[in-house]
């Protein structure tokens, strides 16, 4: 053991995978989350191209594929519910529309947790109150009441990171709204949704209402998009949140209405602005961060969970590496990532610009829209599936395995 403690806000994808590897290359680490437990639901997450060998050394394929919600393809339909294209789980190696690996986000996070929970301390319904950085440690003061002192702190809370706002200052410097807002939530499957994924486009307005399987034949997962030039809704809002879902998904057709109807009963409900988040830096001191709170690509992108996954084994990779110094380790961390992430955030604006190309504003300079460079557009999208390396690490303590739970609070 190395001694160095850890502590990780967020028992996100990114904050339970950082705590797998942290745990393995030696370190202490506890999670705080200030929910009371782990997110149940949520919307399916992919692994696709280099995400997958990050899962096979975690020793979870097996795990991660059995939880997964076995989805067969997809189907985009017309208003009558025609289908227009066909999309199928095994298209291009099982890293096409429809991955091969497809989660829902609470499934993966139980996984994640019970793979970690013995050896790992976490500390639900809590949060970071107040933080303070000394040369040699961080002085954390929880909302709780306890005070503790640690070597690092990672903040891996998402999009809306709470620890990002106290470190490096207000969300509205990195975040970038990238004018859409997407809603999901399960519904009764009375669509007769099986294995695959249906979706509607309307090229009119831009807006768009799927269903897609969650592995209960009972269940499925609505999904809702609208395009918004700006976003102002508080993301903890929910009751405001559903009033806008109605206003702007009012008149939409195909089973839109019938989704709807099911708004006030669903146990899951989520919406938010497709942002990105951009920052020069992802660390400052003995602080760093990772996932959404670092370099949100977008759930455009698709890859999220695989900025998620990777990002967690090269920073507890490169932190062991550098014997915990915060300085060179966050530095190795970034250089690695920097370019990977990029790829990735602009496959995320590509997605929203398509859909921005058949919206409300389409057209608008009376010129048709340019094709696109297919053969870019592939090479891009293999740089944000492929284009990392990852090292073996070979020197660096693993112990490839957790050992003595010392978890408190609810899972």
């Amino acid at each position: 053991m190395s001694g160095t403690t850890v502590l990780v806000a967020g028992a996100s994808i990114a904050g339970l995978a950082l705590a797998h590897w942290l745990r393995r290359r030696g370190a202490e680490v506890t999670v705080v989350e200030r929910a009371p437990g782990l997110r149940p639901g949520g919307q399916a997450v992919d692994a696709r191209g280099v995400t997958k060998e990050v899962i096979r050394r975690m020793g979870l394929d097996a795990a991660v594929r059995a939880a997964c919600t076995d989805t067969a393809g997809a189907y985009t339909v017309d208003v009558d519910g025609n289908v227009l294209e066909t999309y199928r789980a095994d298209d291009d190696g099982g890293d096409g529309y429809i991955s091969d690996i497809e989660i829902l986000r609470g499934d993966f996070s139980r996984v994640l947790y019970d793979d970690t929970r013995d050896g790992v301390e976490y500390l639900f319904g809590d949060r970071i109150a107040e933080l303070t950085q000394e040369t040699d440690g961080v002085d954390v003061v929880f909302a709780g009441g306890d005070r503790r002192r640690f070597d690092l702190v990672i903040g891996a809370d998402g999009l809306h990171s709470a620890l990002r706002g106290m470190v490096f200052g207000p969300r509205e410097q990195f975040l970038r709204h990238l004018g859409l807002v997407l809603a999901f939530y399960s519904v009764p499957n009375e669509f007769e949704v099986d294995r695959w994924l249906i979706d509607y486009q309307d090229p009119e307005t831009g807006r768009s209402a799927g269903l897609r399987p969650v592995g209960d034949p009972a269940r499925v997962m609505a999904m809702l998009s609208f395009p918004a030039a700006e976003f102002d809704v508080d993301h903890r809002d929910v009751d405001a949140q559903k009033a806008l879902l109605r206003e702007r998904m009012a008149g939409l057709g195909w089973e839109t209405p019938r989704i709807l109807a099911h708004l006030d009963d669903t146990p899951d409900f989520y919406l938010d602005q497709v942002a990105q988040v951009v920052m020069d830096r992802w660390s400052s001191g003995r602080v760093g961060l990772l996932g959404d709170a670092a370099f949100s690509s977008s759930p455009m992108s698709g890859q999220g969970t695989g900025l998620a996954l990777v990002g967690a084994y090269l920073l507890a990779g490169e932190l062991a590496a550098a014997g915990w110094d915060p300085e060179t380790g966050f530095a190795g961390y970034e250089r690695r990532m920097r370019a990977f992430v990029e790829a990735n955030q602009e496959i995320g604006r590509v997605h929203v610009d398509s859909l921005a190309a058949t919206g409300p504003d389409a057209g608008s300079s009376g010129e048709p829209a340019p094709e696109p460079d297919m053969e870019a557009l592939m090479a891009l999208a293999d740089r944000a599936i492929n284009g990392i390396e990852l090292p073996d690490y070979a020197g660096v303590p693993d112990s490839g395995a957790t050992a003595g739970h010392v978890g408190t609070g609810r899972p």
